[in-house]
């Protein structure tokens, strides 16, 4: 099962407005402190909250106050896999599990790299050989599935500098939702896992909505907060994350520490990159 991480935010004092930067640290203190007493929590997991809770800090000294930073826009809608979350170890391990087990030929990491970002079941279909009859594939893709879900938090982290980022954003009071082309349940239950309150809507693959980049995803994230798209932003790692902002008729942030290069996505009409997950409140 997944282990949730506790956030106390109950308290009617716990506001941008009433004690600035020194109540988001406080905050980010129980962010860290607050997991429930017997989850699997690993070493590295504790040390990405330090460097977040470090590099919080350092946000907080450069601006003087956490309100006085610039950001321009008031809703964020967040890919997942590549931009809030480093998996592509587990998603590698849980592919090459499923491949295994039916004799198909296993993929390196830099291929599984490439093949993700439209979806596991795509992720899949790009892994078996091209003439792997339809039956053998359902259930390497079902292998997949339930593997991956037991195993989706053996090596999943959020990368250096997100947590602050989040937090800084919650507490100048943007609006934050995660979509992503991973199927609901897992999208749901990593969003709550790694972010708790911080982030209030979760959108992921389900039948009854198109995956990235048609824009029902993004267009449900911003019916859920009850916001319209003015004043939103997306921000992802990918071509389909800028293929989903172009199509939901929002700007686009892309990061560069995810599953694209540079190079890559400037091929693919990138407009607006950042280096760090910082920088993205300085836009």
């Amino acid at each position: 099962s997944f282990k949730e991480i506790i956030i106390d935010d109950t308290s009617d004092d716990c506001h941008a407005d009433q004690g600035g930067q020194e109540v988001l640290l406080f905050q980010f203190f129980f962010h860290i402190l607050h997991l429930k007493i017997g989850c699997k929590v690993t070493p590295f997991f504790y040390l990405r909250h330090i460097i977040d809770l470090f590099l919080l800090t350092l946000l907080a000294v450069k601006t003087g106050s956490i309100t006085g930073i610039t950001m321009n826009y008031q809703t964020y809608i967040f890919d997942l896999d590549g931009t809030l979350l480093d998996s592509l170890t587990d998603l590698y391990l849980s592919c090459n599990v499923a491949l295994k087990q039916h004799g198909l030929p296993e993929r390196s990491y830099e291929e599984v790299r490439m093949f993700v970002g439209n979806g596991v079941k795509k992720l899949m279909e790009r892994a078996v050989p091209a003439d792997t009859p339809t039956e053998v594939f359902n259930r390497v893709y079902e292998d997949f599935r339930a593997h991956y879900l037991l195993h989706n938090l053996d090596h999943t982290q959020p990368y250096a500098g997100i947590l602050a980022m989040l937090q800084a954003l919650k507490a100048n009071g943007k609006q934050l939702a995660v979509v992503s082309n991973k199927f609901y349940a897992a999208t749901q239950a990593l969003v709550k896992h790694f972010f708790g309150d911080t982030i209030s809507v979760a959108i992921g693959e389900r039948e009854q909505i198109r995956k990235k980049p048609a824009p029902d995803t993004v267009e449900e994230a911003l019916r859920q907060l009850g916001v319209s798209r003015e004043g939103a932003v997306y921000v992802g790692d990918s071509d389909v994350d800028i293929l989903t902002a172009r199509n939901t008729h929002l700007p686009c942030i892309s990061v560069l520490w995810g599953f694209r290069d540079k190079e890559f996505l400037l091929a693919k009409g990138a407009t607006t990159l950042v280096a760090r997950p910082e920088e993205i409140l300085d836009i």
